[in-house]
C-alpha cells in the first residue's frame, strides 16, 4: 500500500529550494517563480487557481504542498480601530499579529516567536518564557494574510517586527521571511524602508541584519544607564549600553535611514530629565530617531505609566539637542494590543 507523502506548507520554501524541488520532480525551475506569483502577488488559497499551470503539476503540487491561511481563532477590534488577531498554529500554539491603522495606510506588528525568553520586565509577553520559534512561513502568513484586510483608501505598506518575540533571537526563520517579504519578482513586494527589525539588543546579529536584508534596524533602548537596564532588560548583563551602542554605530545604514531608538518611559525609573540628557549624549552623532512610548499597563505589571507632563519635559529635552523625538500615542491598548502587552495565553 502506497503512503501519501505528507505535505508541508509551500510557505516554508524559499525560491530557491522551489527551484531545486522543481528539478527533483521533473519541472523546469521557472515554475517555481510562477508559482510563488500565485500565492504571494494574486493571493491563490489552492494550486487549482492556477490555471497557467498545467493540470499534472497542480495534481503534484497539491499532494505534497499546502498553501496556508493563518487559523484566526480571535479577532479583536479597539475603539481607535486597531484590531488583534490570535492565531492558532498547527501544534496548537498560538501567536499574535496587530493591524494598526494610520494616516492613509497600515501598519502590521508581526511576530517572530510563541512567548519571548528575553524577560523585559515591563514586558507582558516575556512573563511566559518562550515556547518556540515561528517557522518563516508562520511569519509570512501574518503579513499575507493581512493583506486581504487592506483598501486602496488604506493600504497594506508598512511592517514592524515588534509583535511576541525577539526577531534576532530567531534570525534565519526571520531572514528567510524578510526575503519573501521585501522580493518584487516572487514574493511581497514591501519596499525595504517600510519594514523595520526591533531588537532588545542582541549585539552580534544587528551587523548581520545590516548586511543580510534592507530592513531598517529599531533598538528597545529604554535607559540610559547600565543599573536601570540590567534591572528592567536582562539582555543587558550580556551585552550592556556601551556594547549595543557601538554595535548600533557600526549598523551599515542604508542612504538616507536613521535607527530607531524605542524608549518606554517608566514612571520613576526611567523618566527623568536626567535621564532624557543622558540619552541625548549616549546618541549624540548617530543618525537617530526616537520613539517616546508611555508605559502601556497590563494587569500583570508593577509599572505605571508616566504623567503627560513627564512626557513632554522629556520629549523637550531630546528637541532641545536637536533629534526627532517623536511620542507615540499607543493604539489597541483598551485590547492589550499595544506595546509590551501581547501575550496569546494558552488554552
Amino acid at each position: 500500500m502506497q503512503t501519501q507523502p505528507t505535505r508541508q506548507s509551500i510557505l516554508d520554501f524559499s525560491h530557491g529550494e522551489l527551484c531545486r524541488w522543481m528539478e527533483a520532480h521533473g519541472q523546469t525551475r521557472y515554475r517555481a517563480g510562477q508559482i510563488l506569483r500565485w500565492i504571494y502577488h494574486r493571493q491563490a488559497n489552492s494550486f487549482g487557481e492556477m490555471t497557467d499551470v498545467g493540470k499534472a503539476l497542480r495534481a503534484l503540487l497539491s499532494e505534497h504542498f499546502t498553501i496556508p491561511r493563518q487559523a484566526v481563532e480571535k479577532e479583536t477590534a479597539s475603539a481607535d480601530g486597531t484590531v488583534k488577531f490570535l492565531a492558532r498554529l498547527a501544534d496548537g500554539e498560538a501567536a499574535e499579529s496587530v493591524l494598526i491603522p494610520e494616516r492613509g495606510h497600515l501598519t502590521l506588528c508581526v511576530s517572530t516567536q510563541v512567548g519571548c525568553a528575553m524577560g523585559c520586565a515591563f514586558c507582558r509577553t516575556g512573563s511566559g518564557g518562550l515556547v518556540r520559534n515561528l517557522t518563516p512561513g508562520e511569519i509570512l502568513a501574518q503579513v499575507r494574510d493581512a493583506r486581504l484586510k487592506a483598501t486602496e483608501e488604506a493600504p497594506l505598506t508598512n511592517l514592524v517586527f515588534m509583535g511576541m518575540g525577539e526577531p534576532l533571537a530567531n534570525y534565519d526563520n526571520l531572514v528567510r521571511a524578510l526575503a519573501v517579504i521585501t522580493s518584487a519578482d516572487h514574493g511581497l513586494a514591501f519596499a525595504g524602508r517600510r519594514v523595520t527589525v526591533s531588537t532588545s539588543g542582541l549585539v552580534p546579529q544587528i551587523a548581520e541584519l545590516g548586511q543580510d536584508t534592507q530592513a531598517s534596524l529599531a533598538v528597545s533602548l529604554n535607559a540610559t544607564t547600565d543599573e536601570v537596564r540590567d534591572a528592567v532588560m536582562p539582555v543587558n548583563r550580556k551585552w550592556n549600553i556601551q556594547a549595543l551602542l557601538h554595535a548600533c554605530r557600526a549598523f551599515p545604514l542604508k542612504s538616507g535611514r536613521r535607527i530607531t531608538f524605542e524608549y518606554v518611559l517608566l514612571k520613576g525609573v526611567n523618566d527623568s530629565e536626567a535621564d532624557a540628557r543622558r540619552l541625548a549624549r549616549l546618541l549624540a552623532g548617530m543618525p537617530a530617531k526616537v520613539n517616546l512610548i508611555a508605559y502601556n499597563p497590563h494587569p500583570e505589571s508593577r509599572f505605571e505609566r508616566p504623567d503627560p507632563e513627564t512626557v513632554l519635559r522629556f520629549q523637550a529635552v531630546l528637541m532641545e539637542k536637536h533629534f526627532t523625538a517623536v511620542v507615540r500615542k499607543s493604539k489597541g491598548d483598551d485590547i492589550l494590543a499595544a506595546c509590551g502587552q501581547l501575550r496569546a495565553d494558552r488554552a
